[in-house]
């Protein structure tokens, strides 16, 4: 067994905090059409039932609804490059964190809390209450230091492992489109 050495993260936390607020932009645009599997778009249909158009969301359902269904409150999930600059420095690898849009954006706690719109491209999102945490899989992924850092209480405050929102307007969203607080 090969033994690892944890990695700093701290000398990143200054470049997530100073994320944009108010405006920033998509960088990346990944669907998930089944469990593992990743497409990354250039440009995506926003639907206010399925979510991302073509993305398994909707059918896969949830584990933490009482009837299995799809949890609305996990509609589409943000995560901010920033993060993940520091966490995975081959952006080709970016997709394998589950996300569907990659961000340059302050996704906090103090920047965006539960209720909060924003403009993605021509779609309409709200910020959920529901909590988006790293898993089993983030940590194969990237590392149990990552998914210890992104979990942290700094990084929950970040919400460094990310964010959900539901579609309250369906639109189209292009990578490098704008994302703005409303």
């Amino acid at each position: 067994m090969a033994v690892t050495t944890p990695r700093d993260f701290e000398p990143f936390l200054g470049a997530v905090r100073a994320a944009p607020r108010g405006v920033g932009r998509v960088e990346l645009i990944v669907r998930r059409p089944a469990v593992d599997l990743r497409e990354v778009l250039s440009e995506a249909e926003i639907d206010a039932t399925v979510g991302l158009v073509g993305d398994g969301w909707f059918e896969r359902g949830s584990s933490r609804t009482p009837d299995g269904r799809a949890n609305p409150d996990s509609q589409l999930t943000l995560i901010s490059t920033r993060v993940l600059r520091a966490i995975e420095g081959d952006q080709s690898r970016w997709p394998l964190a589950g996300d569907q849009f990659y961000v340059y954006f302050d996704l906090s706690q103090n920047a965006l809390s539960p209720g909060s719109l924003l403009e993605v491209g021509s779609a309409m999102i709200e910020v959920s209450d529901h909590p988006h945490t790293g898993c089993a899989k983030f940590s194969a992924r990237f590392g149990s230091d990552a998914l210890r850092w992104v979990n942290s209480p700094v990084g929950r405050e970040l919400r460094m492992r990310g964010m959900n929102t539901r579609v309250v307007r369906g639109g189209r969203v292009r990578a490098g489109d704008a994302v703005r607080s409303v």
